[in-house]
């Protein structure tokens, strides 16, 4: 490698938007796009989370990382158990009113109870009945580790992707 673009150093170049350079560069790598959902008292709450991973065969565990500014998180993580919907590749609709703040995001949206009793959503490509196990602090996240107790999945119904900003999905 030449030495060319690198201080003299090997320390990385200073960036004027260092966020935005890491966002697009980490934009490289696909995720699924999942939306969180709880019952609440008033009627059923959610958000949209790409930052979702398996955490644990042993015992099975998932983990989410949200946002610190989401305003429905400090609600689930109150409620403590959630509903983690897989969406499919036509639910980008769904991802785009789950991620908004505010408004009424389940209007217009057919969901059922799953066996845990928080909404699942119609057409979900899997589903994940979860018990929030801890949180910790992660920088402009909260890292949030879930107990799994239920999950299935659709075999036949490919996942929404999100990459380099924008959803995708599997080719056939």
């Amino acid at each position: 490698m030449s030495g060319e673009n690198m201080p003299a150093d090997n320390a990385p170049p200073v960036l004027e938007d260092q966020a935005a350079f890491f966002r697009s560069v980490l934009g490289n790598f696909p995720s699924g796009v999942t939306a969180v959902t709880a019952m609440s008292p008033e009627g059923p709450v959610g958000f949209t989370c790409q930052a979702f991973s398996s955490l644990s065969l042993d015992p099975p565990q998932v983990v989410l990382c949200v946002s610190r500014t989401s305003t429905t998180w400090p609600l689930i993580s109150r409620i403590r158990h959630f509903c983690i919907n897989v969406l499919a590749e036509y639910q980008q609709n769904l991802s785009d009113s789950f991620a908004r703040t505010g408004g009424e995001k389940f209007a217009g949206v057919r969901w059922d109870y799953s066996p845990g009793g928080s909404p699942l959503l119609a057409g979900a490509s899997a589903w994940i009945d979860c018990e929030l196990h801890a949180e910790y602090p992660g920088g402009d996240h909260v890292i949030a580790v879930a107990d799994v107790h239920r999950l299935d999945a659709a075999r036949d119904v490919r996942p929404l992707l999100y990459h380099r900003g924008r959803y995708t999905g599997l080719t056939p």
